[in-house]
Parts: structure tokens; C-alpha cells; sequence
């Protein structure tokens, strides 16, 4: 059963990560595996099986894994991230690329696996232009 629509926005703030945590470290360790949920065709991640109430992401990327795994490693290394921090991961982390800002969040605390979505401009994390100038 999903969870009821949230009736406050989520809070997105860019955090430093807790102490002791290198984030090159983490960086190695991620990988970005993808979700059915943001996709309208077929991509690396399966079949497309979107969520009625997901952002869809660009087809372009469902052949680029290598690149969005770069972007998330990248995000984090810079310290792009936020959220809780489970199994040694941050829960989310931001990527910009042109125009458009992703979000990876965190699927498998386990393994550091992420899953990545488009953020509308007034759901960006405050002040993410001056990580990527």
C-alpha cells in the first residue's frame, strides 16, 4: 500500500554528511541502479512500469547508465546530499545537469543503490547553483 500524498512538501536541504564520513569513500561505493516508476519505454532498469504520480524521466537517459552513475558519484563526491544517513549512504543526493535537476534517493542502504527522478524548479535543494557553476 503507498503512502498517503504528502501534505507538506518535502524538505530538500543540501547537509554535510556526519562525521568521520569521507565522501570519496562513499562515492566509490554507490551505484545508481534506475527504477520502472520513472520511465515511459524500456530502459537498463526493465520495462516501463510508471507511477501514476512519478516524474518521468528524459528517454535519453535509459541508455546512459554509465553517465547517471557518473552524475551520482560526482553529486556526492562535491557533498550534494541530504536526508538521513542509512547503511553509510546519504538518503539523497542532486545532480545538475543544464536545466534540470535530478534526484537520487536512496533504495538498498545495504548496497548503496539509487534510484533517480527530475525535480520541478521549486523542488530543487536551496542554493544547488553554487555546487555546479
Amino acid at each position: 500500500m503507498r503512502a498517503p500524498k504528502r501534505h507538506r512538501p518535502l524538505r530538500r536541504k543540501i547537509a554535510s554528511p556526519p562525521e568521520g564520513i569521507r565522501l570519496d569513500t562513499v562515492a566509490r561505493k554507490v551505484r545508481y541502479i534506475g527504477s520502472t516508476e520513472h520511465k515511459n519505454g524500456p530502459s537498463f532498469a526493465g520495462l516501463a512500469r510508471p507511477r501514476a504520480d512519478a516524474s518521468i524521466c528524459d528517454q535519453r537517459l535509459s541508455s546512459m547508465l554509465l553517465t547517471v552513475n557518473k552524475w551520482l558519484k560526482k553529486a556526492i563526491r562535491k557533498g550534494v546530499v541530504g536526508g538521513y544517513w542509512e547503511g553509510g549512504f546519504p538518503r539523497y543526493a542532486w545532480y545538475k545537469d543544464g536545466d534540470t535537476v535530478y534526484e537520487a534517493r536512496l533504495t538498498n542502504p545495504g548496497n548503496g543503490e539509487y534510484k533517480g527522478y527530475p525535480l520541478l524548479h521549486a523542488e530543487w535543494p536551496d542554493k544547488i547553483e553554487n555546487f555546479y557553476e
